[in-house]
């Protein structure tokens, strides 16, 4: 077990107070009388869970290193920056089966526990898969140089992505049929679906027999865009540290941010066009950093600060291509 699950119970402790009582504070306030999300308070709400974390940092700060601070800072970052792709997928996702706006957060919440545990099982295995596939030490010239198998084919793929990424056409996504997908499939060949929503119910009764909703549709197919999105985000951020608390912890501060983001993001899609070019830029820099490791060591507060910059860049340039337009 990886020493700073061991040595720090204060930060274990902190998190999952925070976590689990922002959680239960939700579900039980905020989903006992469903409405629509407004402007206000999706960013109240972004806000108060970026806060949090910023928060979280310092008690890494103080409890573990400086260090450990600025490997937290540059993976939530990374994950908060990869997941805007999430949302634009989640927004296509509802816009297709055409969900009610004051249904959409209880999806986005369940969608978010789900991704919870999917982290948990991406990143734990992950890390121990990482320290086994260490291939034998070499020297080049005067440098000795080891590389992790697994960590070069995940920056490959990194690189790749970040050039695909690039290149796809605003109107790819557009045209998927999610009614067709995996994580819709799951929920087709296990249950008989109904055609219509009853409220905010994933489960109701037709004719006596009890049918899921297309809202339970719905979520599969959230839960099973996430677990694809996990393939690139958490590779991503094996680059900055190979420490599972961090990881672990980093990831899910921004993942549960997201749901808050997403109502944001909905109603001022038009004004991040070129986001999308800055995320390609992010997903090949973390590759090629998993790529040069072994060879040339990029620091977390250096990998931090470029991608910080690739964000603000890419919103300035959409903000004003749009104030042209």
């Amino acid at each position: 077990m990886n020493d700073s699950l061991i040595n720090h119970p204060f930060v274990i402790a902190s998190f999952c107070i925070i976590v689990f009582s922002l959680l239960l504070y939700d579900l039980g306030i905020f989903n006992k009388n469903e409405k629509e999300v407004s402007n206000k308070k999706a960013i109240t709400m972004s806000i108060i869970w970026i806060s949090l974390s910023m928060l979280f940092s310092i008690v890494i700060w103080q409890t573990m290193s400086f260090q450990k601070f600025t490997e937290y800072q540059a993976a939530f970052w990374i994950e908060q920056a990869l997941s805007v792709d999430n949302l634009f997928v989640f927004i296509l996702v509802f816009n297709y089966f055409n969900v009610p706006k004051i249904h959409q957060h209880k999806v986005l919440f369940w969608g978010i526990i789900g991704a919870i545990a999917m982290r948990a099982i991406f990143i734990f295995l992950g890390v121990a898969l990482i320290e086994k596939t260490y291939l034998p030490t070499f020297m080049i010239g005067d440098f000795s140089v080891r590389i992790n198998a697994i960590l070069t084919i995940f920056g490959v793929f990194l690189i790749y992505a970040g050039i695909k990424s690039w290149f796809v056409s605003d109107d790819d996504d557009g045209e998927k049929d999610f009614s067709k997908s995996p994580g819709a499939s799951v929920v087709y060949k296990l249950f008989k679906v109904s055609k219509n929503f009853d409220g905010g119910k994933f489960f109701t009764l037709e004719n006596g027999v009890k049918v899921a909703t297309p809202l339970l549709v719905v979520l599969s197919v959230i839960e099973f865009t996430d677990l694809i999105f996990a393939v690139d985000s958490i590779p991503a951020i094996f680059a900055i540290s190979n420490d599972p608390l961090i990881l672990y912890t980093s990831n899910i501060f921004a993942i549960l941010g997201l749901r808050s983001m997403y109502f944001v993001l909905a109603n001022f899609i038009d004004l991040f066009d070129k986001l999308k070019y800055g995320l390609a830029i992010i997903l090949a820099f973390i590759g090629l950093k998993m790529v040069l490791q072994p060879f040339f060591h990029i620091s977390s507060p250096v990998s931090l600060g470029i991608v910080g910059s690739v964000l603000v860049l890419s919103v300035v340039a959409s903000l004003l291509a749009k104030s042209k337009k």
